[in-house]
C-alpha cells in the first residue's frame, strides 16, 4: 500500500512516499522536493556477520545522469566509479545515522541512495539524506531516529533554506547540517571568514528550519507501523567473576600507559596490559574470551582518560584543557616545488606542496548538474607509515576524500580571483606522521605551501580540532584533541580560519545535552587556539612570497578585442598551434578576450606576446612599420605590415625621385619600412608611403 506525506520545505513542495518503488528492500522510500527525485533504500541480511564486533553498515549515494537528461562524459558513457561529490554525500549521510544504531547490531546493513530525477535547483543530497532515515524508519531495522538534513546558505545577511544554485554563488556561507529531534548531530560548512557569533547563529537557525521534515518522517512511521526486529543480545562470552579479575589485572596497566606522553610507547604499554590481564584467567578458553575482554578493555581505557580529564584537568600528553602541542614549519621545505612546507604539531605532521599550472590543467567535473571546471584542487593522502602500520591500500578512501574536501574548503575562501593570479592551483598534502587533527595541519600547510609559492592570498588560513567530554554535570573542552581523544571523546569539532572568522567547520556530535552556552564555548575556545597557531605560522613566513618559484610556469595576461579572438586562433586552431609550436608556449584563451600566455622563459613569452599582438593590431595613421612586400603591381607594391593586414604603396610613394618601375626598387618577398598616410574605412584600403619613412626609424 503506497502511503505519502508532504510538507513545505524552504517554500518549496516536499514529499516522502513509501510502499510503490523497491517493496522487497527492508525499507524504501521516494523523496521528492520540486520536481528532483531520489530513491532511498535501507536493507539488513536476516542474519548477523559470523564474528564481528562492529556495525557493518554502507552508505551509497549515486546520481544518474537520466535524472538530468544527460549522457555521461566518461569513455564507457555509463556511471562508473562514484565522483568525489557522490563520495562525500555518502559521507554525509553515513556520519549522522551510524551513531542511531543499536548496540551489537551485527547485522550487515545497506543505505542505497539513487537520484532519479534533478530539476537544476532542488539538490538531491539533502532529500537523500531526510530519505536515508525515512527508509529506517519505516523499515523492521531498528533505529533512534528520525534525522534530516538542511543546507543553509546567507545572502545579503538573510539565511536561505536550501538555496538554488545561483543563490548559493553568491552566499558568504555554505553550511549542511544534520539533526535529531533535540540535537544537531553533524555540520559540514564553508564561509567567507565569519564570525563565531554568525555560525552560532547559522546553527540555530538552521535547527529550526528542520523540524518539518521530522515530523513528515514520524507521521510517515506511524501510517506503516513497521514491526521493529529484536536486537539479539550477544551470549556471555565471560563470567562476572572473569570479568572482575580482569579489571583488576588491567586498571594498573591502564594507567601506566595512560602515564606515558609519546603515543607508540603509549600504545605498546596498552597493548602489554592487556595481555597481562588476560594471563589471568584460566588458559583454556582464552582466546575464545579475547573478544569479549577486547570491549571491556576499551571501555575501562576510556573510563580512565575521561576520568582523568574531567577530575584531574590532565591529558593524555600531559598538556591542559587549552594549550596547543609545539608547532615546527620548515617553509620552503623542497628545493624543485613550487612552494612547501613542512609542518608539524606534536606527532601530527604533513608535507605540503603547491603546484601552479595553467588552463590547460584545470580539472574537468561531468555531474548531473552540467559540466564544470575546477582551478583549485587539494588532495589529502594518508599513507599507512604515518601511523605506523602497513596497508595493501594506496588508492584515497571515503576518509581522504572528506578530509581533502574540509581542507579545500577552508582554503578556497581566501584565495585570490583568477584576474589576480591566472593559475590552477593544485595543493598536495602528505600525512608523515599523524596522532590527531591531520586535516586541521593540512590547513595550516596548504595555506603555507601557497604563501610559498608565491599566491595572493587574502590571509592565512590555520585550523584546529577541538573536543569534548561530557559526563552529567562535568564537562571539558579540549583544544587541539589527540587521537585517543577524538576516538573516546563525545564531539568532534574542527575550526579553520583567518584572524577576521571561520572559513570552514566540521562537527560530529555523539551525545545530546550540548548546550548553546557549551557550543559558544567551544568555538570561542577554538578562535584562542586559531589565533595562537596563526601566530606561529607569521613567524616562520609572514606574508606570500613576493614573486612566485622560478620553476613555476609564468603566466601574462593580454586583452585583445573579442572580434580579434578569431585571428589568434585560425582557421581549425592552426594560427594557435604554429605560435605555440614556435615560442612553446601554453595558451589560453577566454571568451571575453583575455589570453594566458604561459612558459618558464620570458623571452618565450616575450614572443609569443609580440606575435599575438601584431595579429590583433590596427594599423594606425602616422604609425611606420617594417613589412614585407607581398605582392607588386605596375601602380605600386602591397606591403603586409600586420599580420593579414595589407597595404598599398603607390608607386608616387615609393622614393623622392620618379621611379620608372616598381621592380627598381622593391621586389616580393623583400622588407620595406613604410609609413601608414590614410585609412579608407569604407573601402578597407590603407595607403603606405616609403618615401615618408626613409628617415624614421620603423617601430619593431
Amino acid at each position: 500500500m503506497k502511503h505519502t506525506v508532504s510538507t513545505d520545505f524552504g517554500g518549496r513542495p516536499f514529499s516522502i512516499e513509501s510502499g510503490e518503488v523497491a517493496k522487497q528492500a527492508s525499507g524504501s522510500v521516494v523523496v521528492r522536493y520540486g520536481d528532483t527525485m531520489v530513491l532511498v533504500t535501507a536493507v539488513a541480511l536476516p542474519n548477523p556477520r559470523e564474528g564481528a564486533d562492529f556495525l557493518p553498515l554502507t552508505v551509497n549515494y549515486q546520481e544518474k545522469f537520466y535524472a538530468a537528461g544527460k549522457i555521461p562524459g566518461s569513455f564507457f558513457r555509463r556511471e562508473a566509479r562514484p565522483s568525489d561529490r557522490e563520495t562525500l554525500t555518502s559521507r554525509l549521510i553515513d556520519r549522522p545515522i551510524r551513531p542511531l544504531f543499536p548496540d551489537h547490531w551485527h547485522f550487515e546493513t545497506q543505505i542505497m541512495a539513487t537520484v532519479l530525477s534533478f530539476d537544476g535547483v532542488n539538490e538531491p543530497s539533502m532529500a537523500a539524506m531526510a530519505g536515508a532515515s525515512a527508509a529506517l524508519e519505516v523499515s523492521d531495522i531498528p533505529f533512534r531516529g528520525p534525522i534530516a538534513g538542511i543546507r543553509l546558505g546567507r545572502v545579503d545577511g538573510k539565511f536561505i533554506v536550501n538555496p538554488a544554485p545561483e543563490e548559493l554563488d553568491a552566499s558568504d556561507l555554505d553550511l549542511v547540517l544534520a539533526a535529531s529531534r533535540n540535537a544537531i548531530v553533524m555540520v559540514e560548512a564553508g564561509a567567507k571568514q565569519l564570525s563565531e557569533a554568525m555560525m552560532l547563529e547559522a546553527l540555530e537557525y538552521a535547527h529550526k528550519a528542520i523540524q518539518p521534515i521530522l515530523d513528515l518522517q514520524e507521521e510517515l512511521r506511524r501510517k506503516i507501523a513497521p514491526k521493529k526486529r529484536e536486537v539479539p543480545t550477544p551470549p556471555e562470552a565471560v563470567s562476572a567473576s572473569e570479568k572482575e579479575a580482569f579489571t583488576k589485572a588491567a586498571k594498573a596497566g591502564i594507567a601506566e600507559g595512560y602515564a606515558i606522553t609519546e603515543k607508540q610507547a603509549r600504545y605498546a604499554r596498552l597493548s602489554k596490559a592487556f595481555d597481562d590481564a588476560l594471563a589471568v584467567l584460566p588458559e583454556e578458553g582464552r582466546d575464545e574470551k579475547a573478544g569479549a575482554l577486547g570491549e571491556l578493555f576499551e571501555n575501562l581505557k576510556s573510563a580512565h582518560m575521561r576520568g582523568m580529564i574531567l577530575d584531574q584537568g590532565k591529558r593524555v600528553d600531559g598538556r591542559d584543557l587549552r594549550t596547543v602541542r609545539p608547532i615546527s614549519i620548515t617553509p620552503a621545505f623542497l628545493p624543485r616545488t613550487h612552494g612547501s612546507v613542512l609542518f608539524t604539531r606534536g606527532e601530527t605532521q604533513a608535507i605540503v606542496v603547491a603546484t601552479l599550472g595553467t588552463t590547460e590543467d584545470e580539472q574537468k567535473l561531468d555531474h548531473i548538474d552540467g559540466i564544470a571546471f575546477k582551478k583549485f584542487m587539494l588532495h589529502y593522502n594518508f599513507p599507512p607509515y604515518s601511523v605506523g602500520e602497513t596497508s595493501n591500500r594506496l588508492a584515497p578512501g571515503r576518509r581522504e576524500i572528506g578530509h581533502g574536501a574540509l581542507a579545500e574548503r577552508a582554503i578556497k575562501a581566501v584565495l585570490p580571483s583568477m584576474e589576480e593570479f591566472a593559475y590552477t592551483i593544485r595543493v598536495v598534502s602528505d600525512i608523515t606522521e599523524s596522532n590527531g587533527s591531520s586535516s586541521m595541519a593540512t590547513v595550516c600547510g596548504g595555506s603555507l605551501a601557497l604563501m610559498d609559492g608565491g599566491v595572493p592570498i587574502k590571509a592565512p588560513v590555520a585550523g584546529v580540532a577541538m573536543g569534548l567530554i561530557l559526563e552529567g554535570n562535568k564537562n571539558a573542552i579540549l583544544t587541539d584533541i589527540l587521537g585517543d581523544e577524538d576516538h573516546l571523546g563525545d564531539m568532534d569539532f574542527k575550526v579553520a580560519g583567518t584572524e577576521e572568522g571561520i572559513t570552514a567547520l566540521q562537527m560530529d556530535i555523539k551525545v545530546e545535552g550540548i548546550t548553546s552556552a557549551l557550543m559558544k564555548q567551544a568555538m570561542d575556545q577554538a578562535k584562542d587556539a586559531r589565533l595562537h597557531v596563526l601566530g606561529k605560522m607569521r613567524e616562520a613566513l609572514p606574508a606570500a612570497r613576493p614573486d612566485i618559484s622560478p620553476y613555476a610556469p609564468r603566466i601574462t595576461t593580454i586583452q585583445v578585442p573579442t572580434d580579434r579572438i578569431r585571428d589568434v586562433i585560425g582557421p581549425g586552431g592552426k594560427v594557435i598551434k604554429e605560435i605555440i609550436a614556435k615560442t612553446g608556449c601554453s595558451i589560453n584563451i577566454e571568451d571575453d578576450g583575455r589570453v594566458h600566455i604561459a612558459s618558464a622563459d620570458p623571452e618565450a613569452a616575450a614572443e609569443a606576446i609580440k606575435i599575438i599582438q601584431d595579429l590583433t593590431r590596427d594599423a594606425e595613421v602616422g604609425m611606420v612599420y617594417k613589412g614585407r612586400v607581398t605582392r607588386i603591381m605596375d601602380f605600386g607594391a602591397f606591403i603586409e605590415i600586420l599580420p593579414g593586414v595589407e597595404g598599398l604603396v603607390h608607386v608616387s610613394q615609393l622614393d623622392f625621385r620618379r621611379v620608372p618601375n616598381v621592380t627598381d626598387v622593391c621586389a616580393e618577398g623583400e622588407e620595406m619600412v613604410v609609413k601608414c598616410i590614410e585609412i579608407d574605412q569604407a573601402q578597407g584600403r590603407i595607403r603606405l608611403s616609403r618615401k615618408e619613412a626613409l628617415y624614421i626609424k620603423p617601430e619593431d
